[in-house]
């Protein structure tokens, strides 16, 4: 028992032992009610590194408690080993890069057999584009007929079917290509957005280039 306990509190398993006590104020933060155990799933993408799937928070909180426990025990072994000098110090920095491979690839397996129980993200939808304003893409717009290119959240463009009410035709609303408008509901049925006038200054963000 003195072995793990000289091993914890010396490097390179006090530093993960550091990172685990964060994780363990976190989750207590979570069941206090006090943070949300998806937190930070906007703010870091594990995806890249084979963790995607389930929450930023739960990938990260295994990945600190695997490495920290490989690292404990590869800690115990350096000790036990009796090196000393330059020998214990590229031993210890050894275990902690082992720890790091131990843990990824062990998450990285557990990832996949229960990344199914997370819900996923719902799928993009055109009724996202309700409320977004668009440049109008064809010489007129009216009751049966009228495109419209409109910006996504990520950046993309895309361009819709749209209409306009007959009532809204007056001379003054009239629509010309490169005319702005907002996109106000969407007829599922139709597969087109109703749009009204918009004036560009109002715009939230910026418009679609215009086509040269």
């Amino acid at each position: 028992m003195s072995e793990f306990l000289s091993a914890a509190v010396t490097f390179p398993a006090v530093v993960l032992g550091a990172a685990l006590v964060v994780v363990v104020c976190f989750w207590l933060l979570v069941l206090a009610g006090a943070a949300g155990h998806d937190s930070f799933d906007s703010d870091l993408d594990t995806g890249a590194v084979g963790f995607g799937g389930v929450p930023v928070s739960v990938s990260v909180s295994l990945f600190v408690v695997v490495s920290w426990f490989a690292c404990l025990t590869g800690s115990v072994l350096v000790l036990r080993s009796g090196a000393t000098g330059t020998l214990r110090a590229v031993l210890h920095l050894t275990v902690l890069a082992g720890a790091f491979l131990i843990a990824w690839g062990v998450i990285r397996m557990l990832v996949r057999r229960f990344r199914r129980y997370f819900p996923a993200e719902p799928p993009p939808s055109r009724e996202d584009f309700v409320g977004q304003v668009c440049t109008i893409r064809t010489g007129s717009v009216g009751a049966d007929f009228g495109q419209a290119e409109v910006a996504a959240v990520d950046g993309s463009t895309a361009i819709v079917q749209v209409r306009q009410p007959l009532r809204q035709s007056a001379p003054g609303d009239a629509f010309t290509y490169g005319s702005t408008g907002l996109l106000y509901a969407y007829d599922a049925d139709g597969e087109f957005f109703w749009v009204s006038p918009y004036d560009a200054a109002l715009a939230p963000r910026p418009l679609p280039r215009k086509a040269v």
